[in-house]
């Protein structure tokens, strides 16, 4: 499949068949999970794979206390018979930025966090989630990225034998499996909103500017 057709295709699946994933599609998921960038290459990811039938039941059940009474959209989702969990290690950002070509020698103090104007280390593992979604769209299936409930995500932790807190810390989780009809799982925001187009959020030169496609600082070449 064409990289702009991927691209065009992906969108968050809420209803699977219980088909098995061949298991080939999720590791190289997660290898071109890998190959997203990192500040200082810094690399600070993890993914906990659940990929057997009492391995998933055992994260929904610690993600929600309706498992046995499911509504339209936790029903669709638990079908999917892969649930991948990317989590963030913001410590390998600190160490890393600690060593000699960094120079920030304060790695475990507040200071230190201070300096960073974004928590690069979620930002990047959410690029590497992307990957995953694009790979697994690219083989023929869908996805669905989705939060972790605040109030569940001690149980979600010990589920999948993660600290109580800190690193690695679940950004959210990804269902992986065949697409169920669209007709059998609920509706997403997609199907009642309008997508809004590259040239009504880019801006040339400075924001508010808009885009003129009839204008252009390109001179020709010849």
């Amino acid at each position: 499949m064409e990289f702009s057709e991927v691209v065009r295709r992906r969108r968050m699946v809420r209803s699977y068949t219980d088909e098995p994933v061949d298991p080939a599609v999720v590791e190289r998921a997660l290898e071109h999970a890998t190959r997203a960038p990192s500040a200082g290459f810094s690399q600070g990811w993890a993914f906990v794979v659940l990929d057997r039938p009492e391995d998933v039941r055992r994260f929904w059940t610690a993600s929600t206390d309706n498992v046995d009474d499911p509504d339209r959209w936790l029903a669709g989702m638990m079908r999917a018979p892969v649930v991948v969990v990317p989590c963030s290690v913001k410590g390998a950002y600190l160490e890393r930025y600690a060593e000699p070509d960094k120079g920030w020698t304060d790695s475990v103090t507040g200071r230190q966090l201070r300096r960073w104007s974004m928590p690069f280390w979620d930002l990047d593992t959410a690029m590497a989630s992307l990957l995953i979604l694009q790979t697994v769209t690219d083989a023929g299936l869908g996805s669905c990225f989705f939060g972790i409930v605040p109030d569940r995500e001690v149980e979600v932790r010990r589920a999948l034998g993660l600290p109580d807190a800190g690193d690695p810390h679940p950004i959210g989780a990804i269902t992986i499996g065949h697409p169920a009809p669209r007709e059998t799982g609920a509706a997403g925001s997609a199907s009642r909103r309008r997508r809004t187009p590259w040239n009504e959020v880019a801006h040339r030169g400075r924001y508010g500017a808009g885009w003129d496609s009839t204008s252009s600082t390109d001179e020709d070449p010849r």
